[in-house]
């Protein structure tokens, strides 16, 4: 079983295929959403605002994802992925812990392009 991993492709399913708003349900009460374009984000309400916050800011024009790969056991997982963009694609990696089939903390790692 690996229920860190099973989480994280969730999670991509829904990052490629639906809403930020969609995330939410993933993590947990106390989780931390860090990301070096936003920052750190502590608690499930933050993080809900930073989710709902995000649609809003993309509309109609969700960012584009493509997931290389993903791999974790029961309680770390991590993923590499591409973020899509006109003006310059952007790889990342995701960094994600999980305590009772919840993300406790969730980091993105990846070089902030200029203009987002």
């Amino acid at each position: 079983m690996a229920a860190a991993k099973d989480l994280a492709e969730k999670f991509w399913d829904i990052q490629i295929n639906g809403s930020h708003a969609e995330l939410l349900p993933l993590f947990a009460d106390n989780a931390v959403f860090e990301d070096p374009a936003i920052g750190r984000v502590e608690g499930k309400p933050a993080i809900a605002k930073l989710l709902a916050h995000l649609d809003k800011l993309f509309g109609d024009n969700p960012p584009e994802f493509e997931l290389l790969e993903v791999a974790g056991d029961e309680t770390i997982a991590w993923s590499r992925w591409i973020w899509k963009r006109p003006q310059g694609d952007v790889e990342g990696v995701g960094l994600y812990k999980v305590q009772d089939g919840l993300f406790t903390s969730y980091r993105d790692v990846f070089q902030v392009p200029e203009e987002i």
